[in-house]
């Protein structure tokens, strides 16, 4: 058994003055306790009691060049004798700008943020403005930041969710208060007919529909073949702005994120997370008419740290990398995610464990199930939950760490050895499950 006594005695310490002895809710989500890491080296991650990681949740997807990438080190370290914020512009901006209007589709121009969350707040302000509608439409499962607009019927208990063809909005943190979830219309999704009843029942009203091209955060789950083109379709013949949440799939599934990547794209569109290879940066990108609004009707945006030279320095320095021989180093990472897919679901039939593994080669979830992948968040939930948690024990006992619902995030520094010494580890693992 690995030892964690040095983590445990941290957080038992940290709990006196930081509150929950975290700094994100997200972070409770390690055993026995939320783990303290000295350094971040490639895949791995090395906690304070000397234990090695295989690192597979690269701080929630902005690692994808593995952690302290020394292209972006040195060009962050390059920029820091110039400053770190203005209250004013400054030419890395106007580079980047241009730069990303040249990779993401429908991307005319772009708007930076600091977080995933601020950045879905200021694109739901601009479809409200534009359209001069109040209420947003958004699915079950799928998860848009923690602010009170968004935090709705992202992890909803079924027993509180409602009938599955017309979801009740269901508030995601005590304090969100009720008159927000007037505002929120909630769809079952993968399912253009629940889609378009709910606009129906809400014909003239919905200000946009917004989504996850691909479920990340409710299971890793792709749209089904003409999905997406379908969404767009009825937010066109309702009015509404269509707005994809690429925070995770952005720069991670490929340069132009899932929208290139399944030939569709969004009004407006959201980035945040690998675009700086770990550094805090966020953008709205999407039609030069919405974004307009921002100079044209007034509607406030705002935040001290939009811009930051140090941010931009990584943001170019990471798209340096990702951009070089045609976006060679992607084609490396889809073989090496897929190596790693096929062998995980090799070992689950091994061991005889109904294990499913559903995702893309960067980004993918083993679920726990003896029914097929699922396709939406109710099927998602209704997988082995338990089985799922022993998994991720057991994996960090060997070396591996995964978050607890079992997703694995892939970077560049994964490398051939790297997937064959995880394959062994989870043949470990799943024999331990095997047994118990």
């Amino acid at each position: 058994m690995r030892s964690y006594a040095k983590s445990i005695a941290l957080y038992e310490k940290t709990k006196k003055h930081l509150a929950g002895g975290v700094s994100s809710n997200v972070r409770y989500s390690s055993t026995p306790v939320p783990l303290f890491f000295a350094r971040g080296e490639g895949a791995r991650l090395y906690d304070v009691d000397g234990n090695v990681h295989i690192d597979y949740v690269l701080g929630n997807g902005p690692a994808i060049l593995g952690h302290a990438p020394k292209p972006v080190i040195d060009a962050v370290a390059a920029s820091l004798g110039e400053g770190q914020l203005f209250a004013a512009q400054h030419p890395r901006e106007t580079e980047l700008a241009e730069r990303l209007c040249r990779l993401l589709p429908g991307a005319e121009v772009v708007r930076f943020a600091t977080s995933g969350t601020e950045a879905v707040l200021m694109a739901l302000r601009l479809a409200r403005a534009f359209t001069g509608r109040d209420k947003i439409l958004k699915f079950e499962g799928h998860y848009h930041g923690w602010s009170d607009q968004a935090y709705i019927s992202a992890r909803p208990p079924l027993n509180e969710a409602g009938p599955a063809d017309a979801p009740v909005p269901v508030a995601g943190s005590p304090g969100i208060p009720a008159s927000v979830l007037g505002d929120t219309v909630v769809a079952g999704w993968n399912d253009l007919d629940l889609l378009s009843r709910a606009l129906d029942r809400h014909k003239g009203e919905i200000a946009c529909v917004i989504m996850e091209p691909v479920m990340v955060n409710g299971g890793a789950i792709p749209p089904r073949p003409g999905y997406l083109e379908g969404v767009r379709d009825l937010c066109r013949a309702h009015g509404a702005l269509f707005v994809c949440d690429e925070v995770i799939t952005g720069f991670r599934v490929g340069l132009g994120g899932a929208q290139a990547r399944f030939r569709i794209s969004a009004d407006l569109s959201i980035y945040a997370k690998a675009v700086a290879a770990g550094f805090p940066l966020a953008m709205v990108a999407g039609r030069r008419d919405v974004m307009d609004a921002l100079l044209d009707k007034g509607v406030m945006h705002g935040g001290t740290y939009n811009g930051n030279v140090q941010s931009m320095a990584a943001a170019l320095a990471a798209l340096d990398v990702l951009e070089r021989d045609g976006g060679a180093i992607y084609r490396t990472m889809e073989a090496r995610g897929k190596q790693l897919m096929a062998g995980l679901a090799a070992l689950g039939a091994k061991h005889k464990i109904a294990l499913r593994v559903q995702g893309m080669p960067t980004i993918f979830q083993t679920f726990f199930t003896k029914g097929p992948a699922p396709n939406n968040y109710r099927e998602s939930v209704a997988c082995d939950r338990d089985m799922a948690l022993a998994f991720h024990t057991a994996l960090q006992e060997e070396g591996v760490r995964v978050n607890q619902q079992t997703k694995w995030f892939l970077s560049a520094a994964h490398d051939e050895p790297i997937i064959a010494e995880t394959l062994a580890a989870a043949d470990c693992a799943m024999a331990m499950l095997a047994r118990h």
